[in-house]
C-alpha cells in the first residue's frame, strides 16, 4: 500500500511538473533560444522526485561542440544524463508523435532524426545550427534500449554528425569532439542490483510505458552510475565506422565494469 501511494504521488507530481517545465522551457526557447540550464535544474529535481541517485565518474570534456554517445537502458537515462550533461538530445523521429512525451521533447529542444535513412533537411539544419553554436548533443547509438545486462551494437550511421564541423561567425571551422559514456543502474535501496532485477528496471522490447513507470515509481531509491571516457574526434580514425567501433568498445567495457562493481574500485 505504501509503495502504491508513493507511486501515485510521484506520478502526479511528475505530470504536473512536466507541464510547467515544458511551458517554461518553450518560453525560454522563444525568448532567448536556450533552455539548457533550466532543463538541467529540472532533471535534477526529477532525480529527487523519483529517487534516482546519479553517480558520475571520469571527467566531462569542455570541448565545443561535443557529441556525447551513451548506451541506452530506459527513459530514465534521459533524466540521469540530463541532470549531469548540459546538452540537447538527439532522438528517433517517431518520439515526436508520442502523446505528451513528444511535446515535452520538443520543448526540450530535442533534434528528431529518421534513423531508417539519412536525416531530413530540417534535422540536418538543426544539427548544423547547434554545432555552430558550440552546443553539446546527446545520442544513444544503439538506436534502442537494452535489458540492463547487455548492450546492442552502436550503429555507425548515427555518427554522421561527428563528421560535421562547426563554423564560427568568422568562418573558422571546429571539429566535433565525441565523448563515449557508459551508464548502468547498479543499486536499489543501497543493495546491488543483480542480473534478475536489471531487466525489471530497464524499459525495452514491447514493454508498455505507463505500466512500467507505475512499477518503477513504487520502488525505493535507484542508483545510476555514469562514466565519462576520454574524448576523441573522427580525424583520429580512418572512417566513421572505425570511430563508432571505438566508442562501442569503450562504452561496452565501461558498462561491464559498472555492472561488475569494478569502476572506481
Amino acid at each position: 500500500m505504501r509503495g502504491a501511494l508513493i507511486a501515485v504521488v510521484r506520478i502526479a507530481t511528475f505530470v504536473f511538473s512536466a507541464i510547467i517545465a515544458s511551458l517554461t522551457a518553450a518560453t525560454l526557447n522563444a525568448l532567448t533560444g536556450d533552455s539548457v540550464a533550466f532543463r538541467g535544474r529540472y532533471y535534477r529535481f526529477l532525480c529527487k522526485l523519483v529517487g534516482l541517485d546519479v553517480i558520475t565518474r571520469g571527467k566531462q570534456s569542455a570541448a565545443a561542440p561535443r557529441l556525447v554517445v551513451a548506451n541506452h537502458i530506459s527513459y530514465f537515462d534521459i533524466v540521469a544524463l540530463g541532470s549531469v550533461v548540459p546538452g540537447d538530445f538527439v532522438a528517433k523521429a517517431d518520439i515526436a508523435n508520442w502523446p505528451g512525451f513528444g511535446w515535452m521533447a520538443k520543448a526540450g529542444q530535442t533534434i528528431f532524426i529518421d534513423r531508417r535513412r539519412t536525416a531530413t533537411k530540417e534535422a540536418r539544419d538543426q544539427l548544423q545550427e547547434r554545432l555552430d553554436a558550440g552546443d553539446t548533443l546527446i545520442m544513444f547509438p544503439e538506436a534502442t534500449s537494452g535489458d540492463g545486462n547487455t548492450m546492442k551494437p552502436f550503429k555507425s550511421a548515427l555518427f554522421t554528425v561527428a563528421e560535421r564541423h562547426a563554423v564560427a561567425a568568422d568562418g573558422t571551422e571546429r571539429p566535433v569532439t565525441v565523448q563515449p559514456v557508459s551508464m548502468a543502474y547498479t543499486r536499489l535501496n543501497g543493495m546491488p542490483l543483480g542480473v534478475g532485477w536489471r531487466p525489471f528496471v530497464a524499459w525495452y522490447g514491447d514493454m508498455e510505458m505507463m505500466s512500467h513507470m507505475w512499477q518503477i515509481m513504487r520502488l525505493g531509491k535507484l542508483t545510476a552510475e555514469v562514466t565519462f571516457h576520454a574524448p576523441v574526434t573522427v580525424a583520429q580514425f580512418t572512417s566513421r565506422k572505425e570511430l563508432a567501433a571505438h566508442c562501442d568498445r569503450i562504452t561496452r567495457a565501461g558498462f561491464a565494469r559498472l555492472l561488475a562493481g569494478r569502476e572506481g574500485a
